[in-house]
Protein backbone atom coordinates (compact mmCIF):
# COMPACT_ATOMS: atom_id res chain seq x y z
CA UNK A 1 0.00 0.00 0.00
CA UNK A 2 0.95 3.48 -0.72
CA UNK A 3 1.56 5.87 2.11
CA UNK A 4 1.91 9.36 1.66
CA UNK A 5 4.14 11.87 3.22
CA UNK A 6 3.53 15.18 2.92
CA UNK A 7 6.22 18.16 3.47
CA UNK A 8 7.01 21.83 2.05
CA UNK A 9 3.83 23.84 4.89
CA UNK A 10 4.71 26.33 6.37
CA UNK A 11 3.91 30.52 7.48
CA UNK A 12 3.99 33.13 4.16
CA UNK A 13 2.73 36.25 3.95
CA UNK A 14 -0.48 36.68 1.60
CA UNK A 15 0.35 36.88 -2.01
CA UNK A 16 3.45 34.93 -1.72
CA UNK A 17 3.88 31.07 -2.56
CA UNK A 18 4.69 27.60 -1.34
CA UNK A 19 5.07 24.47 -3.04
CA UNK A 20 3.81 21.12 -1.10
CA UNK A 21 5.47 18.00 -1.86
CA UNK A 22 3.59 14.25 -1.19
CA UNK A 23 6.34 11.59 -1.38
CA UNK A 24 5.23 7.98 -1.50
CA UNK A 25 6.43 5.23 0.72
CA UNK A 26 6.02 2.06 0.17
CA UNK A 27 5.04 2.06 -3.11
CA UNK A 28 4.91 3.93 -6.91
CA UNK A 29 3.11 7.07 -7.34
CA UNK A 30 3.50 6.46 -10.88
CA UNK A 31 0.64 3.50 -10.40
CA UNK A 32 -1.98 5.39 -8.52
CA UNK A 33 -4.40 8.58 -8.20
CA UNK A 34 -2.87 11.17 -5.94
CA UNK A 35 -4.86 14.08 -4.46
CA UNK A 36 -5.06 16.77 -2.55
CA UNK A 37 -7.13 18.12 0.61
CA UNK A 38 -7.36 20.81 2.81
CA UNK A 39 -9.44 21.34 6.56
CA UNK A 40 -8.68 24.83 7.56
CA UNK A 41 -9.79 25.99 11.22
CA UNK A 42 -13.44 26.29 11.54
CA UNK A 43 -13.99 25.06 8.50
CA UNK A 44 -15.11 22.07 6.06
CA UNK A 45 -12.79 19.79 5.03
CA UNK A 46 -12.39 20.20 1.31
CA UNK A 47 -11.21 19.20 -2.23
CA UNK A 48 -8.06 21.26 -3.20
CA UNK A 49 -6.57 19.23 -6.33
CA UNK A 50 -6.58 15.69 -7.85
CA UNK A 51 -3.83 14.35 -10.49
CA UNK A 52 -4.61 10.87 -12.45
CA UNK A 53 -2.26 8.65 -12.87
CA UNK A 54 -1.89 9.86 -16.43
CA UNK A 55 -0.52 13.11 -15.34
CA UNK A 56 -4.21 14.91 -15.98
CA UNK A 57 -5.02 17.91 -13.31
CA UNK A 58 -8.14 19.01 -11.87
CA UNK A 59 -9.13 21.96 -9.44
CA UNK A 60 -10.80 22.81 -7.29
CA UNK A 61 -12.78 26.27 -8.62
CA UNK A 62 -11.37 27.98 -5.36
CA UNK A 63 -7.75 27.71 -6.29
CA UNK A 64 -8.33 27.12 -9.74
CA UNK A 65 -5.65 29.58 -11.81
CA UNK A 66 -3.22 29.99 -8.60
CA UNK A 67 -2.53 26.25 -8.26
CA UNK A 68 -0.76 23.19 -9.97
CA UNK A 69 -0.50 19.92 -9.47
CA UNK A 70 2.35 17.84 -11.00
CA UNK A 71 4.20 14.64 -10.70
CA UNK A 72 8.32 14.07 -10.70
CA UNK A 73 8.13 10.21 -11.22
CA UNK A 74 11.54 9.61 -10.89
CA UNK A 75 11.59 11.17 -7.61
CA UNK A 76 8.12 9.16 -7.12
CA UNK A 77 6.59 12.40 -5.50
CA UNK A 78 3.61 14.33 -6.34
CA UNK A 79 3.71 18.57 -5.89
CA UNK A 80 1.11 21.04 -5.11
CA UNK A 81 2.53 24.53 -6.11
CA UNK A 82 0.57 27.62 -4.65
CA UNK A 83 0.78 31.11 -5.74
CA UNK A 84 -1.02 34.55 -5.03
CA UNK A 85 -1.91 32.57 -1.58
CA UNK A 86 -4.32 34.17 0.94
CA UNK A 87 -5.41 34.14 4.69
CA UNK A 88 -8.58 31.95 3.81
CA UNK A 89 -5.61 29.14 2.61
CA UNK A 90 -4.73 28.77 5.76
CA UNK A 91 -4.91 24.90 6.73
CA UNK A 92 -3.73 21.44 6.94
CA UNK A 93 -3.34 20.01 3.85
CA UNK A 94 -3.32 16.56 3.31
CA UNK A 95 -2.38 14.00 0.51
CA UNK A 96 -4.11 10.90 -0.32
CA UNK A 97 -3.16 8.22 -2.66
CA UNK A 98 -5.25 5.70 -4.23
CA UNK A 99 -9.15 5.79 -4.94
CA UNK A 100 -9.23 9.54 -5.71
CA UNK A 101 -12.88 11.24 -6.92
CA UNK A 102 -12.42 14.81 -7.64
CA UNK A 103 -14.68 16.60 -5.34
CA UNK A 104 -15.17 14.00 -3.01
CA UNK A 105 -15.88 15.13 0.39
CA UNK A 106 -12.96 14.30 2.57
CA UNK A 107 -14.73 11.86 4.45
CA UNK A 108 -15.70 9.60 1.15
CA UNK A 109 -11.60 9.80 0.12
CA UNK A 110 -10.70 8.59 3.71
CA UNK A 111 -13.01 5.60 3.11
CA UNK A 112 -11.79 4.91 -0.59
CA UNK A 113 -7.71 6.59 -0.54
CA UNK A 114 -4.78 6.33 2.02
CA UNK A 115 -4.38 9.72 3.44
CA UNK A 116 -0.82 11.01 5.00
CA UNK A 117 -0.91 12.98 8.47
CA UNK A 118 -1.05 16.31 6.46
CA UNK A 119 1.44 19.89 6.63
CA UNK A 120 0.48 23.12 7.83
CA UNK A 121 0.25 26.19 6.12
CA UNK A 122 -0.05 29.49 7.92
CA UNK A 123 -0.77 32.42 5.92
CA UNK A 124 -0.69 35.73 7.64
CA UNK A 125 -2.13 39.11 5.71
Amino acid sequence: EVQPVESGGGSVDAGGSLRLSCTASGGIFADVDVGWFRQGPGTECEFVAYVHRDGYPIYAASLKGRTAVFRNKDRNTVYLQMDDLRPQDTAVYFCAAGQIYPFDTCSESRRKATWGQGTQVIISS
